[in-house]
């Protein structure tokens, strides 16, 4: 994949958790969901098929059912910000499943985000949320750390609507 449209340079380092590149502010939130396959089996695909980020009530325009490396993925909010995007890579195995979209022009921000559902030894299943951003734009420069708590509340409520989701789903 070409990274030459992406708005940043490290280009899949979401890939290694706790990367941040330099000038880039962090963010990790992690979120139990639940416990089990059945539970794993539902939030890996809630996650894979923006499932989740449409019932967080934010709109997606995709261009294929299922996140895949070099689909574009336009996020707006109240449809007054459009957020450009393109899935960089994926995870789709036995205890892990997700994947992480890069910033493109136009997106107020630049960096990267992953959402990466994962089912430890014990059977727990979690969310993890990663990511790395800076400003793009000057509503998002203005905003100062408002835009970081904003990311992290975003963050935190993808792993409270996943669990939601899953709530129908017997556990162990």
């Amino acid at each position: 994949m070409s990274t030459a449209h992406f708005t940043y340079e490290e280009v899949g380092a979401t890939r290694e958790q706790g990367h941040c590149p330099p000038g880039f502010h962090p963010l990790y939130v992690r979120t139990r969901i639940g416990e089990g396959t059945e539970v794993f089996h539902r939030a890996s695909e809630a996650v894979m098929t923006w499932e989740m980020h449409r019932a967080l009530g934010v709109g997606i325009e995709a261009s294929a059912d299922r996140a895949a490396p070099g689909v574009d993925v336009t996020v707006s909010l109240a449809g007054l910000v459009r957020a450009p995007c393109q899935v960089v890579w994926t995870a789709q195995e036995h205890r892990r499943a997700g994947w992480a979209y890069g910033t493109l022009p136009g997106h107020p921000e630049c960096g990267e985000e992953a959402f990466l559902v994962d089912r430890t030894g014990d059977g727990t299943v979690w969310l993890t949320v990663t990511a790395f951003s800076r400003p793009a734009k000057w509503y998002a420069r203005a905003a100062g750390p408002a835009t970081r708590g904003f990311q992290h509340a975003y963050a935190r409520r993808c792993g409270t609507v996943l669990r939601k989701l899953c709530a129908d789903i017997p556990q162990p």
